[in-house]
């Protein structure tokens, strides 16, 4: 790790947060000569020396299960977010810690590695769907797919994504490294009752190397080096092959800026407090802590936070609305049955209004895990006398939850939600560096989609035997968060300008999900890691 001097010279570009979009720009740009440093809020795992893999971080927690914000080291070592937030909800606020990641990778290290792109309508989506006058969403992005598609093919060669074409895409060519392993009896039995149905199944592209045992990892650190995250494939060869410099556990407090460049990012680290200085700021923390890291950046030049002339910072927060099917299938349970197998896009592309994917989801947590969360999920929720009577049950729950899990395969359906300007992160000005809190409603309209979904995977399913799990309306679920500082080509209804720089300041850009102006109705990921190989070849060039 860098100290001292080193830490004093002037970089070419800082890049704060190693997820799928700042490690993925960051090692374009070191690619290409740049001189360039990465700073993470958690912890590196890239040694390996310290870091837990291959296991949830709650399944070490003390029994009964303490809450996560007592466990912070636990949670660090496994690349969790560490920090408690505030849900301020209609009559009671709640304190969480999100499931999201921080740490070398960020929320990719924990990723299913389903790796989706977008489709056409998804960059002019007031085309397709009706949209309630209250929502804030716009006509389309600031770019087109014809614009990203190219990219969308090299981010696939890049993060090594094994898969088939989606017959809804027309024979489009995409960017596949190899086709996936052979599917499992359970998901070719699945595969064969949609075809009969009239859906069109396909194998879910999933960025994931052929390792016996694997596990897919989905939800902690992957033990085998198969999971091929952001930090695999594009940190790690960044600082191997190109010099790029790593920092991990540097919080960066605040950017330090003028009317229209950023100066310096004030880091606190090990108790020290560090000014990076740099030519280029890259902010990639997460669509949560990338406009915490703005608004506590407030200045004599930007008083309401930095890159906030529109007031639209930490405003039009998404975060797709998430079921989870059990499907009890005539089929013998295999390895591959907790694997990311399958998918299918009619409810989607043919549907009005356009409600999601629908994807095999992998394994769920081990059972002790699973009753923890029941017991918090009633502490949060409407019922908090209930949790001390779940708690209590656990001794029957965990081996009951672990025969039925054991028998049947999960299947994910990903509702797109809209942007809002009044669901978002805020902060308390009084609070030391931001007191971060989270302020999410779900609209009529969304929850005529999620009844909708519900209503068409009930159908759909018939005559199998099946569980809903209903996660949609559960604010804790963020894994897809994303929208917080939305780009477009109006500095008056946009933060970022089309090319994911800051409208007013030459030298800032923001490339995590913050970015969407819409939440498509797939995974983020793939889109986000195009963007930043075309962001990359607009500041330096083609590779």
């Amino acid at each position: 790790m860098p100290e001292g001097d080193e830490l004093d010279r002037k970089w070419d570009a800082v890049v704060i947060g190693t997820g799928v979009g700042g490690a993925t720009l960051g090692y374009a740009l070191a690619g290409r000569g740049m001189r360039v440093l990465f700073c993470d809020k958690g912890r590196s795992s890239l040694s390996g020396a310290g870091a837990l893999r291959g296991a949830y971080p709650e399944e070490s927690f003390p029994r009964p299960a303490a809450p996560p914000g007592a466990q912070r080291d636990t949670l660090a070592a496994a690349g969790r977010c560490t920090d408690e937030w505030f849900e301020h909800g209609a009559t009671r606020s709640t304190r969480f810690v999100p499931f999201v990641g921080n740490g070398t990778g960020g929320s990719s290290a924990l990723y299913g590695m389903a790796l989706e792109r977008f489709f056409p309508a998804d960059f002019a989506p007031g085309s397709a769907t009706r949209i309630p006058a209250e929502s804030s969403r716009p006509a389309t992005w600031p770019i087109g797919y014809d614009e990203i598609a190219p990219y969308y093919a090299a981010a696939e060669a890049l993060y090594r994504v094994r898969g088939v074409g989606d017959p809804l895409r027309n024979g489009e060519r995409m960017g596949y490294v190899a086709e996936p392993p052979t599917a499992s009896a359970t998901a070719r039995e699945l595969t064969g009752h949609f075809i009969t149905n009239g859906f069109h199944p396909y194998r879910l592209p999933v960025a994931c190397e052929v390792v016996p045992g694997c596990t897919a990892c989905q939800g902690y650190l992957c033990a085998r080096d198969c999971k091929n995250d952001s930090a695999r494939v594009c940190l790690a060869p960044a600082v191997a092959r190109h010099g790029a410099v790593v920092l991990d556990e540097c919080e960066v407090l605040a950017l330090d800026a003028d009317a229209s460049r950023v100066n310096a990012a004030i880091c606190r680290r090990h108790g020290r407090t560090l000014r990076l200085r740099s030519d280029l700021f890259v902010l990639a923390a997460g669509a949560l802590e990338t406009p915490r890291i703005l608004l506590r950046s407030a200045c004599g030049d930007w008083p309401r936070g930095l890159a906030n002339g529109s007031g639209l910072v930490g405003r039009n927060l998404m975060r797709h609305l998430v079921d989870l099917w059990l499907v009890f299938t005539g089929a013998a349970s295999e390895a591959g049955d907790y694997t990311k197998e399958i998918a299918f896009n009619d409810l989607y592309e043919r549907n009005e209004p356009r409600l999601g994917s629908v994807q095999s989801f992998g394994r769920l947590p081990p059972a002790r895990v699973l009753v923890s969360d029941l017991v918090q999920d009633a502490r949060d929720g409407a019922f908090p006398p209930l949790a001390p009577l779940l708690a209590a049950l656990r001794p029957l729950l965990e081996p009951a939850l672990r025969r039925m899990f054991a028998r049947g395969v999960l299947l994910a359906t990903i509702v797109e939600d809209l942007p809002y300007p009044d669901n978002g992160v805020l902060f308390d000005a009084a609070a030391p560096f931001g007191a971060p809190r989270l302020e999410y409603r779900m609209r009529a309209f969304e929850r005529r989609k999620v009844a909708l979904m519900r209503d068409r995977m009930k159908a759909l399913l018939k005559p199998y035997r099946h569980r809903l799990l209903k996660q949609a309306e559960n604010n804790h679920r963020l894994a897809h968060a994303c929208g917080t500082c939305r780009f477009g080509a109006d500095p008056r209804t946009s933060v970022l300008d089309p090319n994911n720089r800051a409208h007013g300041l030459a030298n800032l850009l923001v490339v995590d999900g913050s970015f969407f102006p819409s939440s498509g109705g797939t995974n983020p990921a793939l889109t986000i890691a195009a963007n930043a190989l075309r962001v990359a070849e607009r500041l330096a060039g083609p590779a």
